[in-house]
């Protein structure tokens, strides 16, 4: 595309152009906290009948063991950019998934509807039923079991923060590709554990900055359970013994 410079360009049909606006207005959402790198958008749009974004083009180097420890403290700092309710001004997307972000009061209503429920229900009419529908239903009515007194703040999170999302350039981490929305910020780290990528001292560096709270350990399963189910719906049955697997796992009582 001419005029645009050194850019990074993707491209989709026209029917993109929602999901691609979606993307720049979470980029900017994450540039406004002042905590980690996002890529500066150059232009979104419609051209020759496909839908555009144009980002600067960055040139990643190999992530370091400091680049990984600033990265997990810069994270923490993203994380603790609250808004007064969990949610987002607008719906997006993860992968190509409708994610949906009704502003919300109450953390576990918002997760329950909009992230589980939603989820299972696509499985559902994808044609996963039986245990997967069963344990997972059961998990939404007793959500609140699996937080206690514990009530996350609404943190802005990246949404999708696994290792092909991030990288190191001019030495800095930058993150890219959100699914932008404000929740509970164990949700980012659930993501960055689900496929590995992410060294010792990233999580050192996030720990010291913002420890977890007691009982995240079954809640990292949670929100790592959205993502695989996301998957399961996407790329089909070869990820529903990981969904059953964490299912199960969720299934039992902790230990007292």
């Amino acid at each position: 595309m001419p005029g645009r410079g050194d850019a990074f360009i993707k491209t989709g049909p026209a029917s993109a152009l929602d999901m691609f606006e979606a993307e720049v207005e979470g980029l900017r959402e994450l540039a406004l906290a002042s905590a980690i790198r996002v890529p500066a958008v150059i232009d979104c749009g419609v051209e020759d009948g496909k839908a555009f974004i144009a980002l600067e083009r960055l040139h990643f180097e190999p992530a370091t063991r400091a680049a990984e420890t600033l990265f997990g403290q810069q994270l923490a700092t993203l994380h603790r950019h609250s808004a007064k309710r969990h949610g987002w001004h607008r719906d997006n997307t993860i992968g190509p998934t409708p994610q949906h972000n009704p502003w919300t009061k109450g953390w576990v209503e918002f997760f329950r509807e909009n992230r589980l429920r939603f989820q299972l229900e696509l499985a559902a009419r994808n044609g996963y039923s039986g245990e997967l529908q069963t344990l997972g239903l059961t998990l939404a009515d007793h959500l609140e079991d699996l937080f206690g007194d514990y009530r996350p703040q609404p943190s802005l999170c990246h949404g999708d923060l696994w290792s092909g999302n991030w990288g190191v350039a001019d030495g800095v981490p930058v993150i890219f590709d959100p699914a932008v929305y404000y929740g509970d910020r164990e949700s980012d780290i659930a993501m960055t554990m689900l496929f590995g990528g992410f060294g010792r001292a990233f999580y050192r560096a996030y720990e010291e900055r913002w420890p977890m709270a007691g009982g995240h350990e079954r809640r990292l399963q949670l929100y790592q359970l959205y993502h695989v189910l996301n998957h399961l719906n996407l790329f089909g049955s070869g990820y529903l013994g990981q969904a059953l697997k964490l299912l199960q796992a969720l299934a039992q009582r902790p230990a007292t």
